[in-house]
C-alpha cells in the first residue's frame, strides 16, 4: 500500500494528513512531525510511506481553512478502516454542526445504541481522521470536555475556534 503524507505546523502544534489512492486515511495532531510520522508508520507498518506536499497541498490548505473557521466543511474522499460500529459512530460525528457539542450518551442514542456509551467513547478515541471527523465536539454529559486523543488543550482550542 502506498501512503502519501504532508505535515505542517499551526496554532495547534503539528498536524499531518495522509492518504492512499482511495482517500484520506489519517489526520493526526501532535507536537512534532517526527512523532506523527512515527505514529503513521506504526498504524501502517507494511505501507510505503512518502512525503508528497504537491499531492496533498490543497487538502492541507482546506483543513487549515476549516480549522480557522473560514471553511464550513470538508469534502474529500476517506479511506477509513474500522469496525461497522466505529464507522457508524464516525459517520454520525460528521453530522454534528460546527460550534455545537453533544455528549457521549447523546451520540450513543443517535446511532441507536443508547447503552453503548463506553464503546462510543472508544470509537471517538480511535477516530483516524481528526478535524474531518470532529470527535472534539463530543463532551461528557455534565458538559466537561473529557478526554481527547490529541490532548485536552487542543480540544479546548478547537472548540473555541468553532465558537467564532
Amino acid at each position: 500500500m502506498q501512503i502519501d503524507y504532508m505535515a505542517v505546523e499551526n496554532s495547534l502544534g503539528w498536524f499531518m494528513v495522509a492518504a492512499t489512492e482511495q482517500g484520506t486515511c489519517s489526520v493526526m495532531l501532535g507536537d512534532s512531525e517526527a512523532d506523527l510520522l512515527s505514529e503513521l508508520k506504526q498504524k501502517f507498518p507494511r505501507a510505503l510511506i512518502t512525503r508528497d506536499e504537491q499531492k496533498l497541498k490543497s487538502q492541507v490548505e482546506a483543513l487549515l481553512e476549516c480549522m480557522a473557521g473560514r471553511l464550513p466543511s470538508l469534502d474529500f474522499p476517506l479511506d477509513e478502516k474500522g469496525t461497522p460500529f466505529q464507522l457508524r459512530v464516525w459517520q454520525e460525528l460528521r453530522r454534528i454542526p460546527r460550534g455545537e457539542t453533544i455528549s457521549y450518551s447523546e451520540l450513543a442514542k443517535r446511532i441507536g445504541r443508547p447503552k453503548a456509551v463506553r464503546a462510543v467513547a472508544s470509537a471517538c478515541a480511535n477516530n483516524p481522521v481528526a478535524i474531518y471527523t470532529p470527535c472534539h465536539r463530543v463532551v461528557r454529559l455534565n458538559g466537561e470536555l473529557g478526554g481527547y486523543r490529541w490532548g485536552i488543550e487542543r480540544k479546548r482550542l478547537l472548540l473555541a475556534i468553532e465558537q467564532k
